[in-house]
């Protein structure tokens, strides 16, 4: 075990948010047994200054302190020191227990995994000093010797790539060079080490001066991991946070091939066949197929927000939920708590998004969408601008607090996220943006489930992150104009505005298919689903119609829409003509009017790339 370190009284004054005058009593009152005398000074040991924290309660109170939510703090040490914790380290336990070679944990951003792979970090790397003190009053520290003995007892490789994020190749590439550049001199020992042979130490050398060649870098966590074992006798833990940044940007920016190609090297080269590995965990959003990134790594396991085991770790649960609320006084607001953040379904666990209560509970209870602006959502605004009329009507339903049956595809690579409702709902729901409302199914032929929004922040999220994005694409005005007009049932405004709604749609894409014009009208929709029940390519009558608003209200007229792309700007009177025809011709109406619905508006659209024409 490391030696002890001591600090100074103004340190230990900080840490336990008493004053110095008040720490230097206690040391004259033998309050701390291990205090020494420097000269005119009292010295501590950091160890028995967080065990006097610890003994008063988990969260940490000192002189009826109460302590703050971190916010943003991934550091698991800085949070036990200075903030409430959720205690977590049961992780560790059922990770040694488990014997699993290389672990991967699929979770929405900000739900906690960074600060759990730190917590990692922190509990089994070999330090100078004693981090012991970090876990003693926790939930691991009491479940037996076990465990106990492997605290401190091996290097940690401990990478991230959150931060790879770059519009190209290059720039993503020196990114990464500058990340494990930065882990190797994490481990100076090794700069200095008489155990590493010529060929090691000049590859060490290479690296300082950043003279290697992609080949080399892509046997970065291999060598590192071989050096580490060779130098400290022991063998190596290997942590990856937010593995798929990289490969998403490459996804997005046109590099995913490069990206992908060097990623697949470099994590098989430090996880698979390595002799040295103790533990590999990696964490991201996205599964990525193991023919895609995994190739051969037959050791991985992956655990997503479908599995049961490791359910608990991620997240906040119900109880540690009623426990922080107890804590700052405010369990008459668990209600409020559980309608904004509650809802996620991970195994058959209930989880509370822990980014939005932590942030709730450091902004004085304010309810608001707090992880809105946190997560990524380049790829689900790519997802929004091919939407086709199924996808487009099942986002309606969901925008209505209507779920909807989904085939689950957990194994799915980014070039196909697009690939059908199947992949692109897979991805909502382990990105964070939908649940599970009950036990996922297993079949013969697949995985179903039925999906709906979490929670009143999704749905705040949808509504003014996701949906707002295609209304950015368009004229404000537009949009306002043609929901008065529809409001208003102002046939001949309607036509007004509904064409240059249409146009300015199609401009921004310079000609979409018709599946994406139904898809970019989710950005009218989302705006008016206070009013109106909406269905999209939904059959009626004698066929199958484009679209149709039921109003809620009895003074608002039902609408129905009909569409038609054509080639020929010159037939487009023509095809919007045909299109209203095909509304009576197939009594589209008969929904409506079987509801009771008589007033019913009805317009034909056609469009040729950024042409349109309506007729009502």
């Amino acid at each position: 075990m490391s030696e002890r370190k001591y600090i100074s009284t103004n340190e230990a004054a900080k840490i336990l948010g008493l004053s110095t005058r008040r720490v230097v009593g206690m040391c004259n009152e033998g309050d701390f047994v291990d205090a020494i005398k420097d000269g005119r000074q009292w010295r501590i040991s950091e160890e028995q200054v967080y065990d006097r924290i610890y003994s008063v309660g988990t969260s940490g109170d000192v002189g009826g302190a109460t302590r703050p939510c971190a916010i943003g703090n991934t550091s698991y040490i800085d949070v036990v020191k200075t903030s409430y914790y959720v205690d977590k380290t049961l992780l560790i336990r059922d990770l040694i227990d488990d014997q699993v070679p290389v672990l991967l944990f699929t979770r929405p951003r900000r739900f906690g995994k960074t600060l759990a792979l730190d917590m990692i970090k922190s509990y089994f790397e070999k330090t100078e000093t004693d981090t012991s003190v970090y876990f003693r009053n926790k939930k691991i520290w009491t479940c037996g010797e076990k465990y106990r003995r492997l605290q401190g007892a091996f290097p940690v490789i401990s990478i991230t790539f959150k931060d790879a994020k770059f519009s190209d190749w290059e720039s993503t590439y020196e990114a990464i060079k500058y990340i494990i550049r930065d882990e190797f001199m994490r481990h100076d020992e090794l700069f200095v080490s008489t155990s590493l042979n010529l060929a090691e130490k000049d590859y060490l050398l290479k690296l300082q001066a950043d003279q290697l060649n992609e080949v080399e870098y892509t046997r970065a966590l291999l060598n590192l991991s071989r050096m580490l074992e060779k130098h400290h006798q022991s063998k190596v833990i290997v942590l990856v946070d937010e593995y798929d940044v990289p490969i998403q940007q490459g996804h997005s920016r046109k590099f995913y091939n490069e990206v992908i190609d060097f990623m697949r090297n470099l994590l098989s080269g430090g996880l698979k066949d390595n002799s040295s590995l103790a533990l590999g965990v990696l964490t991201g959003i996205l599964r990525v197929s193991k023919e895609n990134l995994f190739s051969g790594l037959n050791n991985i396991v992956v655990n997503t927000v479908l599995d049961e085991k490791y359910s608990e770790y991620f997240g906040f649960t119900e109880d540690e939920v009623k426990r922080m609320a107890e804590y700052y006084g405010k369990s008459d607001k668990l209600e409020e708590i559980a309608e904004w953040y509650d809802g996620y379904r991970f195994g058959n666990q209930e989880i509370y998004n822990p980014w939005s209560v932590a942030t709730y509970f450091y902004n004085k209870c304010q309810a608001k969408p707090y992880w809105t602006n946190t997560s990524e959502n380049e790829i689900i605004r790519e997802i929004l601008s091919s939407l086709t009329p199924e996808i487009a009507d099942n986002l309606v339903s969901i925008l209505q607090g209507k779920p909807v049956q989904a085939s689950l595809n957990m194994d799915v690579i980014y070039p196909r996220i697009n690939d059908g409702v199947d992949t692109i709902f897979s991805f909502l729901l382990v990105a964070g943006y939908l649940k599970t409302t009950s036990k996922v199914a297993e079949t013969e032929i697949g995985t179903f489930a039925e999906l709906a929004l979490p929670n009143r922040e999704i749905n705040r999220v949808y509504n003014t992150g996701i949906i707002s994005w295609m209304k950015e694409n368009l004229d404000g005005n537009v949009v306002s104009d043609l929901e008065k007009a529809l409001y208003n049932s102002d046939s001949i405004k309607v036509k007004e505005s509904l064409r240059n709604f249409i146009i300015t749609c199609i401009s921004s894409f310079d000609g979409a298919a018709e599946g994406f014009y139904h898809g970019m009208m989710l950005g009218l929709v989302a705006g008016m689903s206070s009013r109106y029940y909406v269905r999209s390519n939904r059959e009626s009558g004698e066929g199958r119609l484009g679209l149709v608003l039921e109003p809620k209200l009895k003074n608002l007229p039902g609408i129905i829409m009909e569409f038609k792309a054509v080639k020929d700007e010159g037939s487009l009177a023509k095809a919007a003509e045909k299109a209203l025809a095909q509304i009576d011709a197939k009594n589209y109406d008969a929904d409506l009017q079987d509801r009771g619905i008589n007033d019913i508006a009805k317009y034909g659209i056609a469009f040729a790339g950024k042409k349109v024409e309506i007729a009502t």
